[in-house]
């Protein structure tokens, strides 16, 4: 009787520990969907606040989607700790180093920024956004030869792509590679006809 009595209590615990679970995954369920319904409709405090209901530290989704409303919110201080966070979580996740990116942004913190997709980087070599972006970065600094390190990477994995295109043709362009660069300002002319920066390119060329 007292192995059955004892088999009877285990029993009742798994139950109450499954409805508990299941309760537990429904209130995460309705706090998600009504944030997300807050969000369509523009209220990012409400939306916030469905999340921080059933907040949990080590949560990388809630953390996550509190980083990209925080950030909608305008509250970018916030979005980078709750990214930082999630980033903590998943040490190996692009998706939220690429969602810290934004508040970094702008609030200038180009540190942050740059290290972020350095970061990406030594996770997947050839992300598209870090490198076109880094590519970005240090073409407005005038490195074209670092500038051009990252565009190398994405051109050959991204060939008839119109933005990688035309500021490989710029950077070329600046690093007096005429040839290569009259065939980029030529082929960004087949992705976008009449293009107002491919034809410039090409005006200086011909001076």
């Amino acid at each position: 009787m007292g192995i059955l009595k004892n088999k009877s209590w285990f029993v009742i615990f798994i139950l109450l520990s499954i409805t508990s679970v299941q309760a537990q995954n429904q209130e995460t369920l309705d706090a998600f969907t009504q944030s997300y319904t807050n969000e369509y409709n523009g209220d990012y405090t409400k939306a916030i606040q469905n999340l921080k209901k059933i907040y949990s530290e080590d949560s990388y989704p809630i953390n996550l989607r509190l980083g990209w409303l925080s950030y909608s919110g305008g509250d970018f201080t916030n979005s980078i700790a709750f990214y930082t966070k999630a980033i903590n979580i998943m040490p190996y996740s692009i998706e939220a180093r690429l969602g810290i990116v934004y508040p970094a942004s702008a609030v200038g913190n180009w540190t942050l920024v740059e290290t972020t997709y350095k970061k990406i980087l030594e996770i997947d070599p050839k992300n598209y956004t870090a490198n076109y972006r880094l590519a970005s970065i240090n073409y407005g600094r005038q490195s074209y030869k670092s500038a051009n390190y990252f565009l190398e990477m994405i051109v050959n994995l991204y060939p008839f792509n119109y933005e990688t295109t035309i500021l490989y043709a710029w950077n070329n362009l600046q690093l007096g590679k005429t040839k290569e660069a009259r065939l980029l300002f030529n082929k960004a002319l087949l992705l976008s006809p009449n293009d107002t920066s491919a034809m410039q390119g090409l005006e200086l060329l011909n001076k």
